[in-house]
């Protein structure tokens, strides 16, 4: 089995930082794709982030609403995304999954998996 636990969330005053960690554990042959959902109350998850796998080229895109301050680093090595959020805003308020597409076995499939969520409350 493949675990996602996020870490890192927190309450924040308005244009403070706070850097969410992701750790994946389990069974991992390769890890694809990975990024950050978020889902504030009342609406969808939306994108936060994604990065492609390092042979890939490691590219990075955005939510338009974050472009700027936020930003999204992995290690293979130790199976771990990073998202650093810098100047936070109210609207930043929300749960915080990290996503990632792994497969388990060379011959296997790959898969999405979801972490269980941290809460980022950005609040005077």
């Amino acid at each position: 089995q493949v675990q996602l636990v996020e870490s890192g969330g927190g309450l924040v005053q308005p244009g403070g930082s706070l850097r969410l960690s992701c750790a994946a554990s389990g069974s991992i042959f390769s890890m694809y794709r990975m990024g950050w959902y978020r889902q504030a109350p009342g609406k969808q998850r939306e994108l936060v982030a994604l990065i492609a796998e390092i042979p890939s080229g490691g590219s990075t895109s955005f939510a338009d609403s974050v472009k700027g301050r936020f930003t999204i680093s992995r290690d293979n090595a130790k199976n771990t995304l990073d998202l650093q959020m810098n100047s936070l805003k109210v609207e930043d308020t929300a749960v915080y999954y990290c996503y990632a597409v792994i497969k388990q076995r060379r011959l296997s499939p790959s898969y999405d998996y979801w972490g269980q969520g941290t809460q980022v409350t950005v609040s005077s």
